[in-house]
């Protein structure tokens, strides 16, 4: 098939010489000159590559650019799809999960570099689920790379129609999927992450979410719990906590403050898609939250 990418984009659609694994990520997206016509082929296409290390590495790099089709269509999509290929190698895997852990906390001018990061390093958690290559301590750094950045997340703009998705929280929040769902995460390692996770169900500053946010911080909790590794009086303290109406006397007081009622909002949007997804599970493992869920919403106004 006769190629319709440029020159530049050759070397990933069509016979290359066999690089090295990359050893660091460029600090810009290498596809910004080129035609969106041609990066829209190659998408079409599947992200053909012969070099899955270099694309992944130059996909990468893409994750922080200001433009929402080179970010999202191009670096996220092609990331995702060369890394599900299997054929990225494991020191450029190791390259790339080290280059987006700074990502997710350095210079982000334009706040779209670190969810994205969160995002990229989402796939890279899979990758690891899917076939083991980190080892525990390797494994371990990054569940605390996942938790710190889920909670210090402040930045709660989702989608802009200029500038494409944010989506700090949710990106987070799949993280944090991910490695709930790798077998080789430590009981430790989940409850880290939910601790993480429960700062975001009512964040501060009364934000009031839109966008589906708590039903992606209750995708990790589902599968977390779905092991069977947490027992049933550790959930029903955590629904307990979650409950608690503090800083208010009531949760009826909420009715009386525009950021109260956006906490009580976020707080029953994300118990109710627990409760939905639990109590339709055959997991028995899962009847600890249908129950605490559903506790929670008798008692919530």
């Amino acid at each position: 098939m006769k190629s319709l990418l440029t020159p530049a984009l050759l070397c990933f659609a069509a016979a290359c010489s066999h690089a090295a694994p990359v050893a660091e990520l460029s600090s810009a997206c290498q596809f910004a000159a080129q035609a969106p016509s041609d990066l829209s082929d190659w998408r079409a296409a599947g992200f053909e590559t012969e070099t899955p290390d270099r694309a992944a590495s130059d996909l990468a790099a893409c994750l922080g650019d200001a433009d929402p089709f080179l970010r999202d269509k191009i670096g996220y999509e092609g990331l995702t799809t060369v890394l599900r290929s299997g054929a990225v190698s494991e020191a450029t895997r190791r390259t790339l999960i080290a280059a987006l852990s700074d990502a997710m906390v350095g210079d982000d001018p334009h706040g779209v570099h670190a969810p994205f990061a969160a995002l990229g390093l989402s796939e890279l958690a899979r990758t690891d689920r899917v076939e083991t290559f980190l080892d525990e301590a390797e494994r371990a750094d990054l569940v605390a790379t996942a938790a710190a950045y889920l909670a210090s997340v402040t930045d709660y703009r989702a989608f802009s129609d200029t500038e494409g998705w944010r989506h700090g929280v949710a990106h987070g929040a799949d993280v944090a999927m991910q490695l709930s769902l790798n077998p080789n995460v430590s009981t430790e390692s989940l409850l880290d992450l939910r601790s993480a996770i429960t700062t975001q169900i009512m964040p501060e500053g009364g934000h009031a979410y839109t966008h589906g946010e708590p039903e992606r911080l209750a995708r990790p909790v589902l599968f977390m719990a779905s092991r069977g590794e947490i027992d049933a009086e550790n959930w029903q303290a955590w629904f307990e906590g979650l409950v608690a109406p503090a800083p208010l006397e009531t949760w009826g007081d909420a009715f009386s403050s525009e950021a109260a009622l956006a906490r009580l909002h976020n707080l029953k949007a994300f118990v109710q898609s627990l409760y939905i997804n639990a109590s339709l599970s055959e997991n028995p493992n899962l009847e600890p939250i249908a129950t605490g869920a559903l506790e929670m919403l008798k008692a919530l106004p």
